[in-house]
């Protein structure tokens, strides 16, 4: 086919859409609806799973150092914990730190920091932080290795509770994530054949003047990839004004960001270009190949 007559059918698919205005409209409602129902449930686990994973970056081992542990040695301890596999940052408490922090903590009794004022007795110590919590506990084991570890201290029952919730989700989230696509795929397939059908006429008069089925079915591709394209984008903004409002609310609970690892929230900035690319790609191909396939049935005459 000549590049003037693939201008002309394009051309075509997108009058149609005016001409039949209607019909694509319902197409273009029911494709954005079905891009924010998928799309939405979508980044609804992300981002619970990357909370999921937030709390467990604060699961840390305490690390204490024998309190007679020179300080050339103390220095040596924290190379040797960075160096280890799976440990991703490493904090040193110092006397001093380790001191004050517990007189902080202790809300009753401060008066028997009255008769304490060495803190000499309190043991060096480091807040190490694991890359992978599934691996806490050879983590731990391999830093009790270390020459002149006193204790380190982890809450293994806190990454088994993490790494159970993160596949509950992930199969809560997947199995509806697929029931929505399913649904949304039915939904999109009965509107497309809905639009084709109103026209079956006109396919078969073309068909009967001799039009070849590519002739036929062009405008009706372009026609649903115009629409599903736009769906698309109706369904990016919105999801932008929505997801950056319940963001802007959630980053201001501070309580919340510390206790249920809300601050681990993507920032849409961060997944802005990938989500629009996803919905008009989505889009476009779901309208495309839904117009397309629905003609099928009609060209058999």
């Amino acid at each position: 086919m000549k590049i003037s007559g693939i201008k002309y059918l394009a051309n075509q698919g997108v009058e149609n859409i005016w001409k039949n205005k209607m019909m694509a409209f319902a197409t273009f409602c029911v494709l954005l609806i079905s891009l924010l129902l998928v799309g939405c449930s979508a980044l609804f686990y992300i981002n619970m799973n990357s909370m999921i994973l937030g709390l467990g970056d604060q699961n840390e081992i305490a690390v204490y150092v024998d309190t007679d542990t020179p300080q050339e040695r103390v220095d040596e301890i924290g190379e040797q914990l960075r160096n280890l596999d799976n440990v991703s940052n490493v904090n040193y408490i110092s006397k001093e730190e380790a001191y004050n922090r517990m007189q902080n903590q202790i809300s009753q009794g401060k008066e028997i920091f009255n008769y304490i004022d060495d803190y000499q007795f309190m043991p060096d110590g480091f807040s190490v932080t694991v890359a992978d919590n599934d691996q806490i506990r050879a983590t731990v084991d391999a830093i009790k290795r270390i020459e002149n570890i006193q204790k380190a201290d982890s809450s293994p029952q806190v990454a088994e509770f993490l790494r159970e919730l993160r596949r509950v989700v992930t199969l809560i989230a997947g199995a509806v994530i697929i029931a929505l696509a399913a649904v949304s795929m039915i939904m999109i397939s009965n509107t497309t054949k809905a639009s084709v059908y109103a026209r079956r006429e006109e396919i078969q008069i073309m068909k009967y003047v001799g039009a070849t089925n590519a002739f036929i079915r062009t405008p009706f591709f372009v026609e649903g990839l115009v629409t599903g394209f736009f769906s698309g984008a109706g369904a990016f903004f919105i999801t932008w004004a929505v997801y950056r409002s319940v963001y802007n609310i959630l980053m201001e609970q501070g309580m919340l960001i510390n206790a249920f690892g809300a601050g681990s929230i993507i920032p849409f900035a961060d997944i802005r270009v990938i989500c629009g690319l996803v919905y008009l790609l989505v889009g476009a191909l779901a309208g495309a190949f839904g117009s397309t396939v629905s003609t099928r049935r009609h060209l058999d005459v």
